[in-house]
């Protein structure tokens, strides 16, 4: 048949230029089977330089003549969608239950991984009944992994949806972000530090410790978290990818998890070290 004789040549024999004069020929449902006929990256070079709306329609082709795994590939390949388990259709269109099953497990299980904050912050109780200001500053060390970390994340589930970044990256994504937080980690230290100084004048500091000193391991602490979030936050929706679940799932709760786990954990082992606690 002519629809399905021009795609059978090697791939550095295929000529992208040639199958997309050869498509305009068509119609929708030959274009699907033209398109059913190519290797994955071959339909994703010419779908590629097609527009959305007809990528779309022969895509909802594929998935209605039982191809809907080649679909999603493509629909991947493309950056349609953020993976292989994300749910079929549109947002709206996607019934109740299918955004419950899809999110239920990750929200149940990242729930009981956050009673470790808790036997942490329990474990440290002796230290925050000696320096009491600890405790207001926990909150801020929680904000801030979480609000660079998910700027990070952020960031990255868009590259990767756009192709600007693929898996083969990752080493620079890490050395990107890690630098990034650096720099971050740099003023919100100073900023922070500063607050200790200038408004803490009256809290009850132990024999010894005097406020620089705390400012200093609040700073130092709130600066690690912050080059350990945003550099968890890079390289989380590329191991996302890597096993095929959707970032824009994952990332999110996951990092919220183990930031405010690693978060106290950097804070109460900073301070306590630095000051004697």
């Amino acid at each position: 048949m002519a629809v399905t004789n021009l795609h059978l040549v090697s791939e550095s024999e295929f000529d992208t230029a040639q199958a997309l004069s050869f498509m305009r020929s068509l119609s929708l449902e030959e274009k699907a089977e033209f398109i059913i006929g190519l290797t994955l990256s071959q339909a994703n070079s010419v779908l590629a330089e097609c527009p959305l709306r007809e990528v779309q329609d022969i895509l909802e082709l594929l998935e209605d003549s039982e191809h809907e795994i080649r679909a999603r590939q493509i629909s991947m390949g493309l950056g349609l969608i953020s993976s292989e388990v994300e749910p079929a259709g549109e947002y709206l269109d996607n019934s109740v239950m299918s955004h419950v099953r899809e999110r239920i497990g990750w929200i149940v299980g990242l729930a009981l991984m956050g009673i470790v904050s808790g036997l942490i912050i329990a474990r440290y109780e002796d230290a925050l009944s000696s320096l009491v200001l600890l405790a207001v500053y926990m909150p801020v060390i929680a904000a801030a992994g979480g609000n660079t970390g998910s700027q990070a994340a952020t960031l990255v589930v868009r590259a990767l949806a756009t192709g600007d970044i693929g898996m083969n990256d990752w080493l620079k994504v890490v050395w990107k972000e890690f630098r990034v937080a650096c720099f971050i980690s740099m003023v919100l230290a100073l900023v922070i530090g500063a607050r200790v100084v200038m408004f803490s004048g009256g809290s009850a500091l132990p024999d010894g410790i005097s406020l620089n000193m705390v400012a200093f391991a609040i700073g130092l602490a709130i600066s690690l978290q912050v080059v350990m979030s945003t550099t968890l936050g890079g390289v989380l929706p590329l191991i996302a990818r890597a096993f095929r679940l959707d970032p824009a799932v994952l990332v999110s709760p996951v990092l919220a998890s183990v930031v405010d786990i690693t978060g106290m954990l950097i804070y109460f082992f900073t301070v306590t070290r630095l000051l004697g606690l």
